[in-house]
């Protein structure tokens, strides 16, 4: 009978640490998740677009077509710029409600 509220306790002891541990990474992580969360509103907002993931994929093209624009206008060559320039306005003026 002794070793049973031994055993008994000592279980109860590692279900509170678990617990405590889980009940730790939970606030963290929540509230780390809820920053993301009201950034990417922010942000979708101030853009004037839905806060979906398929437009922040889009937006994330629009600007990687931005950024080749720009290394073709570094580079010198206007042809390619505009090329890039034009791709990059179609999709990001796709986002624009």
């Amino acid at each position: 009978m002794q070793s049973d509220s031994f055993f008994t306790s000592l279980g109860n002891t590692f279900g509170e640490v678990i617990r405590t541990i889980v009940g730790a990474l939970k606030y963290v992580l929540g509230g780390f998740g809820h920053a993301i969360g009201e950034f990417s509103g922010g942000l979708a907002r101030a853009l004037g677009m839905n806060p979906t993931l398929f437009n922040f994929a889009l937006l994330i093209l629009g600007l990687l077509l931005l950024w080749a624009a720009i290394g073709a206008l570094v580079r010198r060559s206007l042809l390619g710029f505009v090329f890039w320039v034009v791709l990059a306005v179609l999709v990001l003026g796709a986002l624009i409600e």
